[in-house]
C-alpha cells in the first residue's frame, strides 16, 4: 500500500511486510543523488540484562566489525566513504537504529553488506576486547557533560525496577568478563534473544523503481530469522507515589542555573491523529506579549522557557516545562511556578477553544503540504521509527496530523499539570546536595515538596498581565508556488552601487512559496578592536532578546530568522513563507538600534554572554582546541579569554552611541532567493535602503585576513583544559584558494579519512573522538587530524598521527587502479549532488557570494580538477605533509593523569597577541 503523501511530494511509497514480518517503506525518488537506507530495532537499552548495563550500546559498536560475508573490520566504512556514502548507528531506550547512504550504483552492493549485520556477524574475539575499550571511552567522554550527569540522576530517582533506571551507556566494568561467563558468550546470547526481524523496520529511498527494490528486499533482508519475539512491553510504572511531589536539586559543572517541571502522564501515541499536547505546548510555550516567559522576563527571573518535552515510552510520557533561570530567578523558583499554575488555570478557563487548535493544526497542514525534500540519509533514518509509531498509511503524514478538536481529550490531559502530580528539579551552582549520583559522580539532593506549598500553587490566580495569543498576522495566504517567466540557474545582481549589492533568483526547481533571505551587514566599526568585537557580540544578544516576543508569532508561523555575528560585521537570515518575510523583515530593521534597553534586562543578557563565554573553558578538550585554532588564525574572531575581559567592563551607556555607529559606514550584500520576482525583490532592497539609508554612509566590506602559517615549519600550541583525557589537533593550510588546490585537500580528506578513524581509534583505541576532516578558514583549504584521549597523552598521539600521515602513501601505491578511480568518482558524485531543497540551496548559493565566487561553479571547477588529479599527484601531496618537512601548527591539552613530555619539538607560540601580530596574513 501508499501512506498519504504530501501534494508537493512526487517521489513514489510503498509499505509492506515481508514473509520475515520485517516492515518496510520503500521510496523511489528518481532525483535523488545518493541511496539511502536506514533499519530499526524494537531492542535499546531498556533490554540490558542488569548484570550487562550498556549491552544493547556495546552490540551496535560490535556489528560494525565484521560480518561472515564481509569479515574485515573497517571494510565497510571504507565502502561507504569510497563510494561517497556515510553511515553510522546509534541506541536509544527502546530502539537501536542503523543506517548509511551511498551513490546510487553502489547501493545494491551497499545493502548486501549491511543486510549482514543482522544476518551473520562474528563478534570476532579480538575485536569483543579493543571495541569494550572504546565504548569506555565513550562513556569517559562525557564525564564532565551535564546533560548526561542529569540523566543519570534522573535515572536514580525514578522506581528501580523500570528498566528507565538502568545505565545506557556501558564501560569497562559493566561489560567486563563474569566468572564462567565471558562478554563474547554474553553478546552472542543478547542477539540472538533481542534481534529479530519482527522487532525490525526497514525504510530504503532510491532512484530505482518499487519493483527493483522490493526485489533486493527479499534477496538482502528477506534471510533475517524470524524469532517471533513480538512486541517488547513495559510493566512496571516508572514513577511511584514516592518519586512524584519531590523536589531533585543537582550541581553543574558549567554555570547554568534551570528549572524543569515535570508531570508524569500515561503513553500518548495513541493519539498522534489529535496531537493534544502539541497544542497544549503551543499555548504554554508561547513567547508574544502577555506570555508567561514576557512576564517572567520582565521580573528578571527567567530567559527562556520550553514547553512540552521530556522523556517517553511504550507505558510513559513526561510532560516538561522548563525555564532558564537568571541568578535572581534562583531566588524565586517558588513564585515562578505559582505564575505557571496561574497561566494554566487561564489556559483552563479560556484557552481551549477550536480556533486556537485550527490554526496551529493550519501551520502544520501548511508544513506538510510544503515540507522540503532533505538529504536521503535524514528521510530514510528520520522516517524508520514511524513504522511502529503510526498506521502504514500515515507514515508520512502523522507527524503533521491533526485530525479534530478534542476539547475532553485535551482537558483530560491538561488536568494532570497539577502540583501534586509534579516533579521539580533545579540545576545550578549555589544549590546544596547531599549524595553523588554512580558512574557520574553527579552531586545532588531530593527533599519532598510540603503540601503546604503543593496547595498554595494550585490556589494560584493569573497574574495581572498574562493574556492568551491573538490571532496570527503571519500565517501566510499566498500558498501557490509562481513559475518565473525566464527561469534562471545562478543569482543575477540586480544592484551593484557602492556599499551595497543585491544577488536575485526566484527558484523554479522546488515549487514551494518560501524564500531565503540573507543580509550581510560589514561595518569596520564592529571588529575594529577586541573590545569593539565584543560590544557587537552583545548588541546582537541585545537585539535579538529585544524581538523575541515581537517576532515569535511570526516563528509559529512557519517564517525563521537569526541574526549573528561574523568577522566583518554581523548577518540577517530569514527563511519560510515568501509573503509574509518582508513584514517580518521590517519589524527587526525598525528595532535595530536598540532603543533604549531596560538596564536590569542589559544586565542580565550582559552576564548570560559572560557565562556562556567562561563556561567554553569547561567543554571538552577537543571542543577547545577547535576554538583555540580559529581564534589563533583569524584575528577578527578574538579567544572568548580575551572578548571576556572587554565584555566586563562595557556599561549601558556606551551601546546606543557604539550601535550607532555600527551603522554609520556601511557595506551590505543581500541575496533574495527563493518565491520573489525581480519587483519585490527590489522592493525589499528599497526596504532595507530606507532603513539604512538616512544615516549610513557607503564602505567598502570589511577586511577579514587570514594568519599564514606559511614557512614556519611546525607551530605548538599549548592549552590548558581541566579534563582526564589528552587531546591533540593538528592543521595543515593551503597556500592559495585555486580550485586545484580546493581539491588535492578535499581528495585527501575523502581517502584518508575512513582510514585514519579505523587504524587509530578501532584499531590502536587511542580514544573514541578522532577524525580527519577538511577545514576552509577564509576561504582557505584546510586538512586536520584530531583526536580526544583517555589513555595517551598528546606526544603518543602524535607520533600516532605522524605515522599515519608517513605511511599512507605506501598504501596509496597499494590501491589497484578500480579504487583509485572509484575514489575519486565517490567524490565528485558528493561535489556534483543536486541541492535537497530551498534551503540547502540558499546556503550553498549564499556560501559561494561570501567566497567570491560569483560565477557559482567552484563546485564545478574542483570536481572537474579531482578528476584531473593523478595517483601520484596525491601521493605527492600527502608526502609533503611528512612531519619533519611541512609547515603546520599542531594544538595540544594534556589530561590530567598524563605525562607532560616535552618531546613535541617546533616553534610552541606562548603569546598568541604577538604570534598573530608578527604573522603574515592573507587577505578576504
Amino acid at each position: 500500500m501508499s501512506p498519504h503523501a504530501s501534494p508537493n511530494d512526487h517521489r513514489r511509497y510503498h509499505y509492506l511486510e515481508l514473509a520475515n514480518r520485517l516492515r518496510i517503506l520503500l521510496v523511489c525518488d528518481p532525483d535523488t543523488d545518493k541511496s539511502a537506507a536506514s533499519l530499526a530495532v524494537n531492542t535499546g537499552h531498556f533490554d540490558d540484562p542488569v548484570d550487562r548495563q550498556g549491552m544493547a550500546h556495546f552490540l551496535e559498536h560490535m556489528l560494525f566489525l565484521g560480518t561472515q560475508t564481509y569479515p574485515k573490520p573497517g571494510e565497510y566504512q571504507q565502502f561507504m566513504s569510497r563510494h561517497g556514502g556515510s553511515n553510522n548507528a546509534w541506541t536509544g531506550t527502546e530502539f537501536t537504529n542503523f543506517f548509511f547512504d551511498i551513490d546510487n550504483g553502489f547501493f545494491e552492493a551497499g545493502l548486501d553488506r549491511f543486510s549482514q549485520f543482522f544476518i551473520c556477524p562474528t563478534f570476532a574475539p579480538e575485536w569483543v576486547d579493543k571495541e569494550r575499550n572504546a565504548v569506555d571511552s565513550e562513556y569517559r567522554l562525557k564525564l564532565q557533560d551535564d546533560v548526561r550527569r542529569s540523566y543519570q540522576v534522573h535515572k536514580e530517582t525514578v522506581n528501580p525496577a523500570h528498566p528507565f533506571s538502568k545505565f545506557s551507556v556501558g564501560n569497562l566494568d559493566t561489560l567486563a568478563d563474569l566468572p564462567g561467563r565471558d562478554l563474547r558468550s554474553d553478546l552472542v546470547a543478547f542477539y540472538e534473544q533481542h534481534y529479530s526481524a519482527d522487532r525490525m523496520g526497514l525504510v530504503m529511498i532510491s532512484p530505482e523503481s518499487i519493483e527493483t527494490q522490493l526485489g533486493w528486499c527479499d534477496r538482502f533482508f528477506g534471510p533475517i530469522l524470524n524469532r517471533n519475539l513480538g512486541t517488547p512491553t513495559l510493566s512496571e510504572p516508572l514513577y511511584r507515589l514516592d518519586d512524584l511531589g519531590i523536589r531533585i536539586q543537582i550541581k553543574p559543572v558549567k554555570e547554568t542555573r534551570k528549572l524543569a517541571l515535570t508531570f508524569p502522564l500515561p503513553s500518548v501515541d495513541a493519539y498522534y491523529d489529535k496531537k493534544p499536547l502539541t497544542f497544549l505546548s503551543h499555548l504554554i510555550g508561547y513567547e508574544g506579549d502577555g506570555s508567561l516567559l514576557s512576564l517572567l522576563k520582565g521580573k528578571g527571573w527567567v530567559n527562556q522557557l520550553a514547553a512540552g518535552g521530556g522523556i517517553s515510552g511504550a507505558n510513559f510520557k513526561d510532560f516538561g516545562i522548563s525555564f532558564g533561570l537568571t541568578p535572581l530567578g534562583l531566588e524565586h523558583v517558588n513564585e515562578i511556578i505559582e505564575a505557571l499554575f496561574g497561566y494554566l488555570k487561564l489556559i483552563e478557563r479560556d484557552g481551549l477553544q477550536a480556533w486556537r487548535y485550527d490554526e496551529k493544526r493550519s501551520v502544520l497542514e501548511s508544513a506538510f503540504r510544503f515540507q522540503e525534500r532533505g538529504r536521503a540519509l535524514d528521510t530514510a533514518s528520520g522516517l524508520v521509527l514511524n513504522l511502529f509509531s503510526y498506521a502504514p498509511q500515515d507514515l508520512l503524514y502523522g507527524d503533521y496530523m491533526m485530525r479534530e478538536y478534542d476539547e475532553a481529550l485535551i482537558r483530560r490531559f491538561l488536568a494532570k499539570l497539577t502540583p501534586h502530580n509534579l516533579r521539580m528539579t533545579i540545576q545550578a551552582p549555589e544549590v546544596s546536595t547531599d549524595r553523588l549520583a554512580r558512574w557520574y559522580q553527579t552531586p545532588y539532593s531530593v527533599s519532598p515538596i510540603t503540601e503546604a506549598q503543593k496547595i498554595r500553587w494550585q490556589q494560584s490566580e493569573p497574574a495581572p498581565g498574562l493574556h492568551l495569543p491573538q490571532p496570527n498576522p503571519f500565517i501566510s495566504t499566498r500558498l501557490d508556488a509562481r513559475t518565473p517567466a525566464l527561469p534562471a540557474d545562478m543569482p543575477a545582481c540586480l544592484v551593484d552601487r557602492p556599499g551595497f549589492r543585491l544577488w536575485h533568483l526566484h527558484e523554479h526547481l522546488f515549487g514551494v512559496p518560501k524564500g531565503n533571505l540573507y543580509i550581510s551587514i560589514d561595518s569596520e566599526h564592529a571588529v575594529r578592536s577586541p573590545r569593539h568585537i565584543a560590544m557587537a557580540r552583545l548588541a546582537v544578544e541585545l537585539l535579538t532578546d529585544h524581538l523575541n516576543a515581537l517576532t515569535y508569532p511570526a516563528e509559529l508561523a512557519g517564517l525563521g530568522y537569526q541574526i549573528y555575528a561574523h568577522q566583518g560585521g554581523f548577518t540577517i537570515n530569514m527563511s519560510g513563507f515568501a509573503d509574509k518575510q518582508p513584514l517580518l523583515l521590517d519589524m527587526i530593521l525598525s528595532n535595530r538600534t536598540l532603543g533604549y534597553p531596560d538596564p536590569a534586562r542589559f544586565s542580565e543578557i550582559k552576564e548570560q554572554l559572560i557565562r556562556n563565554w567562561e563556561n567554553q573553558s569547561k567543554t571538552r578538550p577537543i571542543s577547545q582546541l577547535f576554538n583555540q585554532l580559529t581564534s589563533l588564525l583569524q584575528p577578527n574572531n578574538p579567544p572568548f579569554e580575551q572578548l571576556l575581559r572587554h565584555l566586563r567592563t562595557i556599561e549601558l551607556g556606551e551601546m546606543p552611541e557604539f550601535v550607532a555607529q555600527l551603522f554609520a559606514n556601511v557595506h551590505v550584500e543581500t541575496l533574495v532567493h527563493g518565491d520573489w520576482d525581480v519587483t519585490e525583490a527590489l522592493e525589499l532592497a528599497a526596504l532595507l535602503e530606507r532603513h539604512l539609508g538616512d544615516n549610513s554612509q557607503p564602505s567598502a566590506e570589511t577586511r577579514r585576513p587570514l594568519i599564514s602559517i606559511q614557512d614556519r615549519g611546525t607551530l605548538i600550541r599549548e592549552q590548558g583544559c581541566e579534563h582526564e583525557d589528552s587531546a591533540l589537533l593538528v592543521y595543515y593550510q593551503s597556500r592559495t584558494v585555486r580550485a586545484r588546490d580546493l581539491a588535492c585537500f578535499t581528495l585527501a580528506n575523502h581517502i584518508m579519512s575512513s582510514t585514519f578513524f579505523h587504524e587509530l581509534r578501532t584499531r590502536q583505541q587511542l580514544g573514541y573522538v578522532v577524525g580527519a576532516g577538511n577545514l576552509p578558514l577564509n576561504r582557505h583549504p584546510g586538512l586536520i587530524f584530531y583526536i580526544q584521549s583517555p589513555v595517551a597523552g598528546p606526544q603518543i598521539l602524535l607520533d600516532a598521527v605522524e605515522e599515519f600521515i608517513d605511511l599512507f602513501p605506501l598504501a596509496m601505491l597499494e590501491f589497484t587502479e578500480q579504487q583509485w578511480q572509484d575514489s575519486k568518482a565517490g567524490l565528485q558524485a558528493q561535489l556534483s549532488e543536486r541541492d535537497a531543497n530551498l534551503r540547502s540551496r540558499g546556503q550553498r548559493l549564499w556560501v559561494s557570494i561570501g567566497n567570491k565566487d560569483l560565477g557559482f561553479d567552484q563546485r564545478e571547477r574542483v570536481c572537474e580538477e579531482v578528476g584531473n588529479l593523478s595517483r601520484a599527484d596525491l601521493v605527492r601531496f600527502i608526502t609533503q605533509l611528512r612531519s619533519r618537512t611541512s609547515d603546520r601548527l599542531i594544538l595540544c591539552s594534556y589530561g590530567q593523569g598524563h605525562e607532560h613530555d616535552e618531546r613535541i619539538t617546533g616553534q610552541f607560540i606562548d603569546d598568541p597577541k604577538a604570534f598573530r601580530l608578527a604573522a603574515a596574513t592573507f587577505e578576504a
